[in-house]
């Protein structure tokens, strides 16, 4: 289902060079969300990495606009007085009127300047707004939905700095305000009704109609034209909510969304084609290794077994050096995030893998927080029992290291019968003695509050896979986000996918996709889908993306079984793949970091700001859009040496013989190959606008 866009987006060329450059000192952009300092989901991520490249282009003019959290603004952010006089006024002047708005930095890379609002603290003005909102747009905002509530005073607040800060401006202001999600998008409604002069944008990171019917098991991407939007969003009881995100969509002089696949999605459920779609990037720097990245694998893959070593303490029979990780993390939507899948598609693999005595063991983690009450009694003593064990085993190691010092002191070789006595052996045997377990290892490390009604341990029931001796895939379900303070699993997010092999990510409703995204610039394969914007942004940049380690699933074209058994296959193969192939994989898939770089994503949400500005002040900015049909761009091409995946290789069996081993790696030149690979890809330049007087300012595209 194509969409006509008025920026192509299929190649990273799609936007040229601006033919002249001007000066932003008489711009002011504001960047409005409800996780500006505040974590709530992925928006957080997009607004933290994109704010130095921002700031950059913005310098002393860019402000972010959030609630004040006082929990998060202890740890994150650095109170100060405002720098700008026009903004100093505006927040004196709502202080003195009975609101209470903060100005900061934000303590992360780019130390952008940050507006927080107490939104609790205008609360007693909830009714008055309520009720001007249903007198301007018919929207009623129902009294039990607080996350609503929240976004009409944040609404209603947001338009009152924007609006005070024109009024206060000593000269016309050519204002940018950017709304992030539905949550902030009350306050460009207002902006636009009372006739700012603000250029507005709005970008949806995901609908809110779309996500709701996916998690409710439609046919969601073949009926998207089918769909009575209205009728849906009140069945789900958000018809205040859909109204809230499709007015912005509507009101906004310029509509984003993240991804070719919401920007259909938007078509038909926000009844409003995307002006740019703004792929979301990251900041490469924050997690490059250079060639370091493969010794941090390392390093993070011990500390993940030493966690296996305990929690399979006594059915510990299988090679852990012949042990693969996978892992799946995210929200909990167990079929939009495709746990469902990747659960069928691992008890077809673990058939696989035993039918073909495979020695390889597949341990497929899922980091997915759910409502718990503690860790598991069982999880915690197979920690304990393997210190325990470690701890022995220093206790005999310094004692028969001591009597083998005293043995060559004085000249003679140690009897080895005697150096271990009966003592050692008492103390090895207990500590042997005390590994053993009755029960198969646990399923989940926490003790669930719906352990019955759950859908990942339900599915867990049903195919079997219990982490029994017998079967070559185990199970770990983690409910709860990582943490370095953890006392079972002491390790971050980003640790932890470092030491993993592969990320899988079969989603069916997934506008863009971080954590694929994050694998790829630590060097780690991934599965994603062509229904997620990672993937299908992939897609079109590179040749072979397999080859790259980023496996696509189709799950838009294919049923689910099919999808499924494409997803074991993707596995399967994975599984075959030497130790030295997955380090040619883990390099091929490092290299595509410059890809998701916001020095090169960063340039679309440079253009949607020029186009808003370019539509809100025609008489100042003249926006030329560019012929998209004439654009080209490039793809990565397919690596010059064998690919890494035995599927796509010239082998048949995953074992190869010494001498395809040799031959291998006389065809594979690391460094030649990336030398290739680089002159593929090109270097980031820096966009920016400088003033012109007395001439309009143009921006072509």
């Amino acid at each position: 289902m194509p969409l006509a866009r008025s920026l192509s987006v299929t190649s990273l060329s799609g936007l040229e060079e601006w033919d002249e450059e001007f000066d932003l000192e008489d711009a002011v952009l504001f960047e409005i969300a409800w996780e500006v300092a505040n974590k709530v989901g992925g928006i957080y991520t997009v607004i933290q990495t994109k704010a130095r490249l921002t700031a950059e282009e913005w310098g002393e003019n860019y402000f972010l606009v959030g609630p004040y959290v006082e929990s998060n603004v202890r740890t994150q952010v650095e109170l100060i007085e405002p720098t700008n006089p026009t903004l100093r006024r505006t927040i004196d002047k709502m202080n003195a009127s009975g609101c209470k708005v903060y100005f900061g930095r934000w303590l992360i890379e780019g130390s952008p300047y940050v507006v927080l609002i107490d939104v609790a603290f205008t609360a007693w003005s909830l009714d008055r707004w309520k009720a001007e909102l249903w007198d301007l747009c018919d929207i009623g905002v129902p009294w039990f939905d607080r996350e609503a509530n929240d976004a009409v005073l944040f609404g209603f607040l947001t338009a009152w700095l924007l609006g005070e800060f024109a009024a206060q401006s000593e000269e016309p202001p050519h204002i940018v305000a950017h709304f992030h999600e539905w949550l902030a998008g009350l306050g460009l409604v207002l902006c636009r009704h009372r006739q700012l002069p603000i250029a507005t944008i709005f970008t949806t990171h995901a609908t809110l109609l779309g996500r709701y019917l996916c998690a409710g098991n439609v046919d969601f991407y073949n009926n998207l034209a089918e769909f009575n939007v209205d009728k849906e969003a009140g069945d789900r009881q958000i018809y205040h909510r859909y109204c809230l995100e499709r007015a912005a969509a509507h009101c906004a002089h310029v509509f984003t969304t993240v991804s070719q696949i919401t920007a259909i999605e938007a078509e038909h459920l926000l009844k409003r084609k995307p002006d740019i779609v703004t792929p979301n990037g990251l900041n490469v720097k924050k997690f490059q290794a250079v060639h370091e990245f493969q010794n941090l694998h390392a390093q993070s893959k011990n500390r993940i077994q030493e966690f296996v070593r305990g929690h399979f303490y006594g059915n510990l029979d299988f090679n852990l050096d012949k042990c693969l990780f996978l892992f799946i993390a995210g929200r909990y939507e167990f079929s939009n995030k495709g746990a469902d899948i990747f659960l069928e598609a691992l008890a077809r693999l673990n058939y696989l893998l035993r039918v073909n005595h495979s020695d390889v063991t597949v341990i497929a983690f899922f980091i997915m927080p759910a409502r718990t009450n503690n860790f598991n009694v069982e999880t915690l003593k197979g920690q304990a029992v393997r210190k325990q064990l470690w701890d022995t085993a220093q206790t005999v190691k310094e004692r028969f290291g001591k009597k083998l010092y005293e043995s060559l002191l004085v000249g003679q070789l140690p009897d080895v019968s005697k150096i271990l006595d009966k003592e050692d052996f008492t103390i090895m045997k207990r500590a042997i003695f005390a590994t053993q377990r009755q029960c198969q290892p646990p399923i989940c490390t926490h003790n669930m509050l719906e352990d019955s009604s759950d859908p990942i341990l339900n599915c867990v029931r049903r195919i079997g896979l219990f982490n029994s001796s017998a079967d070559r895939v185990k199970i770990i379900f983690h409910p709860e986000f990582l943490s370095s303070t953890s006392p079972l699993l002491p390790m971050d997010y980003e640790e932890f996918v470092r030491g993993c092999h592969l990320g899988v990510f079969p989603s069916y409703y997934e506008p863009w996709g971080y954590t694929p995204a994050e694998c790829t610039v630590m060097g780690i394969p991934s599965v994603s889908t062509n229904l997620s914007g990672f993937g299908c942004f992939m897609e079109e940049h590179i040749a072979d993306p397999s080859a790259y380690g980023i496996y696509i699933l189709d799950r838009r074209y294919r049923g689910v079984d099919e999808s499924c058994n494409q997803l074991t296959s993707f596995l399967f193969q994975f599984c075959k793949q030497s130790r030295r192939q997955r380090i040619i994989q883990r390099n091929r898939t490092e290299r595509l970091s410059d890809l998701l770089d916001w020095r090169y994503l960063g340039r679309y949400y440079i253009a949607a700001r020029h186009m808003a500005l370019a539509k809100a002040f025609p008489e100042t900015y003249l926006y030329e859009p560019h012929d998209p049909t004439s654009t080209t761009g490039f793809r990565y091409p397919r690596p010059a040496s064998v690919p890494p995946s035995p599927a796509l290789s010239r082998h048949s069996s995953p074992h190869h013989s010494e001498a395809e081993d040799n031959e291998e790696d006389e065809r594979y030149d690391e460094d030649l190959e990336a030398e290739k690979d680089r002159v593929n890809i090109r270097q980031p330049h820096t966009l920016g606008i400088s003033k012109k007087k007395k001439k309009k300012k143009t921006f072509q595209f």
